[in-house]
């Protein structure tokens, strides 16, 4: 089946920090990632990573979001297999959030 999930989180500064883990049994579709810089004055540096349990690649690194914007690092589609993880992580904890829309397919 199809279930549509939405997350919303602050950003820690925790290099690696897992966003996201895409179920067993599951096939995840990220359809939409926006982050925005809620801080009112500095820039932030957004990570996002994809962890397959073997490879780990970089979707986006250190990044520069400036205050008060947003950006939609993931251009078009990511699918996600069984396992695999999304990191995501700011260079200044709490100045960027993350909002994902995905499909899960079971």
């Amino acid at each position: 089946g199809l279930g549509d999930v939405y997350k919303r989180q602050a950003l820690g500064d925790t290099a690696d920090a897992v966003a996201y883990t895409c179920p067993a049994a599951t096939t995840a579709i990220i359809i939409h990632c926006q982050v925005a810089n809620v801080d009112g004055t500095d820039a932030a540096d957004l990570n996002i990573d994809h962890n397959d349990g073997s490879v780990v690649a970089a979707l986006v690194s250190t990044l520069s979001v400036p205050a008060d914007s947003a950006v939609n690092p993931i251009g078009g589609k990511l699918v996600l297999e069984a396992g695999d993880e999304l990191r995501a992580w700011a260079g200044a904890a709490s100045d960027l959030e993350m909002t994902l829309s995905l499909l899960e397919i079971t």
